[in-house]
């Protein structure tokens, strides 16, 4: 017979006292660290534990008993519900302190290491509307909010073009409004939703892989369409799952539809995807309308983007973040520069014509191909290099043999940070100084403190990407001992 769970307390009159991981709240109950998502520092609630281990317990606050002096109300109907944007009930000001307060706890909690004071954090100029690119999904199996079920409504229309629900990878939470880019994510979703409706088109069930409409993705660039235009250039790709010729058909309603309605849109594009996943990256797409690409400027560059590639979500926030990679390289016109995890090389791009040569090196084989577009685009090709590989296969001691030895390395990693194998190579190449650009403090500190054997840091930059989340940017300058 199975032993009965203990039931989980309720906690009655709790103060939230911190921000902590993952864009929750911190409450401390008798020596037990408690997590709470939607809460902010100064709150006093009643929580309901809903996981429990030794050191720390999760939990939902059921009851406000006083808000914070800090709080403020959300700007966004959906706040809450579709995960996005959770600290948007606090002001922006509080959140760039604790996302400065959040590094240098990583830093020296986790580091260890001897630390400069940290840079005030450089915030983004726009709080809102700061995204160039959106993905929003289809489904029918929308996801009915509590006040819905209570309402005791009957839903015979359950298709939802929004974003996924936390937790419940088939459920889509309808989207009216998204306040993370400018208005025109609003009018082709809402737009695009209510044509689908009205003309009876399948929505996608992820169980059951059928459905004529499953994603779509926006995107918009700083360039605009002509010189002396306000007008900027704007993608979207629409992807179907076509399996019969009536859908086929279907679909070339909805991409002229698109094309009609939105003369905005530069680059219309369309890919069918019948596989049981979104990823696109092995898939054709077809060009309806216009491009297959957009541009990005920043400075005199410019940089080709496709519906496949990779480019930072906030325009504003990379120039102000590469400026600070570039400021902490220190280059001279002499240096040879070794770009790790590249991407479709921004920053190598951004850095070459202040280095002798700059190489650049990405497991994404087609971002690679982007980054030598790019490249050749800007009249970088003679002093850019550029080698699609795992990290820790490509940058060996052989590698550096044959390339040189790097007077500097810029460093931009996934959130799991380095491999223990390439920072030992980064030691055993010596360059002289190392710019560590990192989406996770946590472990950027861990690498740190392995590249401490040698390094010393001499420069703390946080700068935030993205406003009303939880997430920022680190830029960390190390110089050989």
């Amino acid at each position: 017979m199975a032993r009965k769970k203990k039931p989980l307390p309720l906690l009655e009159n709790i103060e939230i006292t911190d921000v902590a991981a993952e864009g929750k709240a911190l409450a401390k109950v008798d020596g037990l660290a408690v997590f709470v998502p939607y809460v902010v520092p100064g709150d006093i609630v009643d929580l309901q534990v809903r996981r429990k281990k030794h050191s720390f317990a999760e939990a939902e606050a059921m009851k406000i008993h006083k808000y914070s002096e800090i709080r403020q109300e959300p700007f966004c109907k959906h706040y809450g519900i579709c995960g996005g944007c959770k600290w948007q009930v606090l002001p922006y000001a509080e959140q760039l302190r604790y996302k400065q307060k959040q590094v240098m706890d990583n830093l020296e909690r986790i580091g260890k290491v001897e630390l400069p004071e940290c840079s005030p954090i450089l915030g983004s100029r726009q709080d809102r509307e700061y995204r160039n690119k959106l993905e929003f999904g289809f489904s029918n199996k929308k996801w009915l909010t509590l006040d819905q079920i209570k309402s005791e409504e009957q839903f015979d229309n359950r298709n939802a073009l929004g974003f996924h629900i936390p937790g419940a990878f088939d459920k889509i939470l309808d989207i009216d409004e998204c306040f993370l880019m400018t208005d025109i994510n609003n009018r082709i979703r809402n737009g695009l939703r209510a044509y689908a409706i009205e003309n009876d088109l399948e929505f996608y069930d992820l169980r059951d892989n059928c459905g004529l409409l499953r994603n779509i993705m926006i995107r918009t660039s700083n360039s605009p369409v002509e010189e002396g235009s306000d007008a900027t250039e704007l993608m979207l790709l629409v992807q179907f799952c076509i399996k019969s010729d009536d859908d086929r058909e279907k679909a070339l309603g909805v991409m002229n539809y698109l094309k009609t309605t939105f003369p905005e849109i530069t680059s219309l594009l369309y890919v069918n995807n019948t596989k049981c996943n979104d990823t696109i990256g092995d898939l054709d797409v077809i060009t309806y309308a216009g491009t297959d690409f957009i541009y990005e400027r920043m400075e005199n560059l410019r940089f080709k983007v496709g519906p496949k590639s990779f480019y930072q979500t906030n325009t504003e926030q990379a120039y102000e973040l590469y400026k600070v990679a570039r400021n902490f390289a220190g280059l001279t016109g002499d240096e040879l520069v070794y770009d790790l995890y590249t991407g479709t090389g921004t920053i190598a791009n951004f850095v070459a014509n202040e280095a002798r040569k700059v190489i650049g090196i990405e497991y994404v084989p087609e971002a690679i191909e982007d980054a030598k577009v790019n490249a050749e685009l800007n009249g970088l090709s003679e002093k850019t290099l550029f080698y699609a590989g795992d990290m820790k296969d490509i940058l060996t001691d052989d590698f550096i043999a044959r390339h040189g030895r790097p007077d500097v390395i810029i460093t931009d990693p996934p959130r799991a940070g380095m491999h223990t194998d390439v920072v030992n190579v980064i030691l055993n190449a010596a360059p002289k100084r190392i710019v560590y650009v990192s989406c996770n403090p946590a472990t950027q500190a861990r690498d740190l403190q392995l590249l401490d054997a040698k390094y010393k840091v001499l420069a703390i930059q946080p700068v935030d990407m993205f406003p009303q989340t939880h997430h920022v940017e680190n830029v960390v300058l190390l110089e050989l001992k």
